[in-house]
């Protein structure tokens, strides 16, 4: 059995991860922390987790939280990760960190985007925790860098064509809505009912901290940097993404979808629809799959590419526990061959 503790358990992030791991058969969550409710039984305040989960949150000191633990789940925001991974790993932990303080190579561009970097010795040492373009790497790892949802979306979205040069990087143009639950759990302005309902919104145009990410990894599919046009929008529903790219095509494949379903043919958690079918948040809603449609305008020359993601399962936690069953050598789909929530 894979002893686990989860750092900062009191997020939608924290949650989801207990959810899932409830039914985990090769992982149990010894520890989980929150310095708010340090001390209350985790199902009073998450009442969904009710006969699920027996744990009370604790304190996050450290030397009692990494006894007899093999494997972290750091689910504390960015600049609080870093102050603490460095040390999970020198405890002999396996990490895989939630946030972004170590998903970007270079600190000069983290420090761009977020603040300065107290640990940016570790950025060549984490790897980028898609599994789906970066696995191999991912299981011989201490620090697994969990990706961001915006950016999950966008590059499983564009990864095939990226990778076969079938358009061009210049014209690349990514759009993507999101529930309010990728906002966090901690009460905000912009958040409230009231401020989301009945709305739709962008925000954060040409300036969200996902974009670095994205374009660290379109880069690394094409071999050379890539930028790109990257605009958020938030969306009055709970959960779930949808990203829509578009990009000029150059030497189009014959057969787009053919071309996609031969690039994830092996990928359990991708989804590729039928020709002239687009995905939508509610059909993987509560699941770790990335659904994808694809399209090519011979009017405008354009390629337009749909994902699908659930934010807070492929585009978090989700994606946290795949990595980690990557890690101590599971089945991928160990703990997450949940059926997606219809309605």
């Amino acid at each position: 059995m894979i002893r686990a503790a989860i750092l900062g358990g009191s997020g939608y992030t924290g949650v989801e991860l207990l959810r899932i791991l409830a039914r985990h058969p090769e992982i149990e969550v010894r520890r989980v922390t929150s310095r708010q409710y340090a001390g209350r039984p985790v199902a009073a305040v998450f009442p969904s987790l009710a006969s699920v989960c027996p744990l009370a949150f604790c304190e996050p000191r450290l030397e009692e939280l990494v006894a007899g633990i093999d494997l972290v789940f750091a689910a504390v925001p960015h600049q609080a990760a870093m102050s603490v991974v460095p040390d999970l790993l020198a405890a002999g932990c396996r990490v895989v960190d939630l946030s972004a303080d170590f998903r970007l190579r270079d600190a000069l561009v983290y420090e761009a985007w977020y603040q300065e970097h107290t640990a940016p010795e570790l950025l060549a040492e984490a790897v980028y925790g898609l599994p789906e373009i970066h696995r191999q790497a991912i299981a011989s790892a201490r620090l697994v860098a969990n990706p961001g949802c915006y950016p999950t979306s966008a590059i499983l979205g564009l990864a095939p064509l990226l990778r076969h040069r079938c358009l061009d990087p210049a014209t690349i143009v990514v759009d993507s809505k999101s529930g309010v639950s990728g906002a966090g759990r901690a009460a905000q302005v912009a958040t409230l009912y009231c401020e989301v309902a009945d709305g739709f919104k962008a925000y954060k145009v040409g300036c969200h901290r996902h974009t670095p990410e994205i374009e660290q990894e379109f880069g690394g599919l094409w071999g050379e940097a890539v930028t790109v046009s990257f605009t958020p929008h938030l969306v009055p529903m709970s959960r779930g993404i949808l990203t829509t790219i578009y990009a000029r095509l150059d030497n189009p494949p014959a057969d787009l979808t053919g071309l996609y379903r031969e690039f994830y043919r092996n990928e359990r958690f991708v989804r590729i629809c039928e020709p002239g079918v687009f995905p939508a948040t509610q059909h993987v809603r509560g699941s770790n799959f990335c659904d994808i449609g694809v399209h090519a305008d011979p009017r405008t020359g354009r390629v337009v590419v749909v994902a699908a993601i659930d934010n807070l399962v492929k585009g978090a936690a989700g994606q946290a526990v795949q990595n980690a069953n990557i890690l101590f050598g599971l089945a991928e789909e160990t703990g997450l061959d949940m059926v997606p929530l219809s309605p």
